[in-house]
């Protein structure tokens, strides 16, 4: 026998999975880099820059901390009952996004992984940054709507963090059927496939589930009349 979801179930199904999964990741990479052991880090160091452990901890733990708060953002209750709160994790959440993307762009250029993911890292960092821009300055400006789209992109860009470790868990899978994969093979088409997937998700989201409803509404209302003189 199934049971009927019902549309705002199906929503909190989604937001749950999102916030569960977000949190898992967070923790996880949170608590790695906390300790301050080199010997620990998920991510190859270069061992000719000392700096670039501390760089991947400046930027993984900020990471970490705005991986949490977002999908909290994106609660209606707490939006409609308690902006204040909603305003003061904004303010958290951008500055944790601005320091993690600045760490970013020097742990990306002291990286051991290859150009490929350089190039990847930077234009991540600079689309982080980018829309996070657009987000505040919609939101200064009284623009709701475009504040919640621009930070939806945001959020997917992050959330690219997540969808690493779930690409680069499945390639690992795969190289038992497949020995010829090469780590970095795995490692570099999955931060190109995190990265991508989540933006085009994103766009998705933003179109269906946000600019739709906005037009349909629009084309409902009754029209006036014109009449010739």
């Amino acid at each position: 026998m199934t049971f009927p979801v019902s549309r705002s179930g199906r929503r909190r199904i989604a937001w749950a999975a999102l916030a569960v999964s977000a949190a898992g990741i967070a923790v996880f990479s949170g608590a790695t880099y906390l300790t301050g052991d080199a010997s620990a880090s998920r991510i190859p160091l270069n061992p000719h820059v000392a700096a670039h452990y501390l760089t991947i901890v400046v930027h993984a733990l900020p990471a970490s901390l705005l991986l949490l708060i977002g999908p909290f953002q994106f609660a209606n209750r707490l939006l409609a009952g308690r902006p204040a709160l909603h305003r003061t994790l904004g303010y958290v959440y951008m500055g944790s996004v601005v320091v993690a993307a600045l760490a970013a762009y020097v742990a990306a250029t002291f990286s051991v992984s290859g150009i490929s993911v350089q190039v990847a890292f930077y234009l991540l960092s600079t689309a982080w940054l980018y829309t996070l821009f657009q987000g505040f300055r919609a939101i200064r400006q009284g623009q709701i709507q475009l504040h919640r789209i621009w930070l939806i992109r945001n959020y997917a860009l992050s959330f690219a963090a997540v969808a690493l470790r779930a690409f680069l868990g499945l390639g690992l899978v795969l190289q038992g059927p497949f020995p010829s994969l090469a780590f970095h093979d795995i490692y570099t088409t999955s931060v190109w496939a995190s990265i991508l997937v989540c933006a085009v998700v994103a766009e998705y989201f933003i179109i269906h589930r946000t600019l739709a409803p906005l037009v349909r509404k629009r084309s409902n209302k009754p029209r006036i009349p014109m009449y010739d003189s």
